[in-house]
C-alpha cells in the first residue's frame, strides 16, 4: 500500500478510535451515574411499575451489549493501526492477498479480504 493511502486510512482510524472512545466513556459514565443515583436513594430514577423495571433491565443489557460491541470494534481499530505501523495494513491476515480499497473504505479496520472473512464467519473461527 502506498504511504499516502496508509496515511489516509490511519487518519480515518484515529478519528474512529476517538469517536469510539468517547462513546464508550459516555455510556459507561451514564450507567455509573444511574447506579450512583440509585445507591444514594434518589428515587426519581427508580421504576414504580414492574414494566418500568423490565424496561430498565432491557436498557441496561442493551447498553452493556453496545459497550461490548464498541470495545470489540475499538480493539479491531487498534490492531489496524498496529498493522499500518508494521507496514502490513491492507494485506489479508488469512491469505496474504491485498484487501480491495472498496472493502477498506467500508470497514477500515478489517484484517480480512471478503473471501476469507466469509470463510471464517461460516466456520465461526473468528
Amino acid at each position: 500500500m502506498k504511504k499516502a493511502d496508509a496515511r489516509e486510512y490511519k487518519e480515518r482510524l484515529l478519528m474512529l478510535r476517538a469517536r469510539l472512545r468517547g462513546d464508550v466513556l459516555a455510556m459507561a459514565e451514564s450507567a455509573l451515574n444511574k447506579t450512583r443515583a440509585e445507591a444514594s436513594g434518589d428515587l426519581s430514577l427508580m421504576p414504580i411499575h414492574m414494566a418500568d423495571m423490565g424496561t430498565d433491565n432491557y436498557e441496561q443489557e442493551f447498553t452493556l451489549s453496545l459497550l461490548e460491541n464498541e470495545e470489540s470494534t475499538l480493539e479491531a481499530v487498534e490492531a489496524a493501526l498496529e498493522r499500518i505501523e508494521a507496514g502490513v495494513y491492507g494485506d489479508c491476515a488469512e491469505c496474504g492477498r491485498i484487501i480491495p480499497k472498496t472493502r477498506l473504505n467500508a470497514i477500515p479496520f478489517t484484517p480480512y479480504c471478503v473471501k476469507c472473512a466469509s470463510k471464517l464467519e461460516g466456520n465461526g473461527d473468528h
